[in-house]
């Protein structure tokens, strides 16, 4: 409904059944935010799949908590489930195997995070960097500033070949966001 993007790394009208569709046996399911767009099927994911689910721990109220949104006026039905681990700013962790550079760039959500694949130049960037835009910063515990700030200092450094997958939209890359983002110029 809100054409978000997920990534299914090696590792749409519910996630859940286009991954069961595609015949994936899922380990682990990586939240990059806990905005409601991004998680009615988390919790429908786990109990199919038994994965395991990381977030911040920031995110967690986001996907355990019935009333989370609601508290701030959206009238959603998100089923609640317990995060398995957490995640935290690390330059390397491994997933799985899949050793990932994992950023804290909060402002579009408390607790947002980007996962980096230094090996494979790729960036699932969540809310935070969309081709020619930026994540939202007037939803609850949004922080406009602290956004552009974050994508300045975290995820320019990062290079210019870096591929961003963004949670809505085409991929881009982060020279051409440098060069081109109305919002970062």
């Amino acid at each position: 409904m809100f054409e978000t993007n997920c990534y299914l790394l090696g590792a749409p009208d519910g996630a859940c059944d286009w991954l069961a569709s595609q015949n994936v046996d899922l380990k682990l399911l990586l939240l990059t935010h806990g905005h409601f767009d991004h998680i009615p099927d988390v919790a429908k994911i786990k109990r199919r799949f038994g994965c395991s689910i990381g977030c911040h721990h920031l995110t967690a109220p986001m996907i355990s908590d019935p009333e989370f949104f609601r508290s701030f006026g959206f009238q959603l039905e998100i089923e609640p489930v317990e995060p398995d681990f957490f995640i935290e700013e690390t330059r390397a962790r491994k997933f799985l195997g899949l050793e990932m550079h994992v950023l804290e760039v909060p402002g579009h959500c408390p607790g947002s995070l980007c996962f980096l694949s230094r090996k494979d130049q790729l960036l699932i960037g969540g809310d935070v960097l969309f081709a020619g835009s930026v994540g939202r910063g007037d939803l609850p515990g949004g922080d406009i500033d602290l956004l552009l700030e974050g994508i300045r200092k975290k995820l320019f450094p990062l290079g210019d070949d870096v591929t961003v997958l963004p949670g809505h939209g085409p991929p881009t890359k982060i020279g051409a966001e440098r060069r081109t983002n109305p919002f970062l110029r």
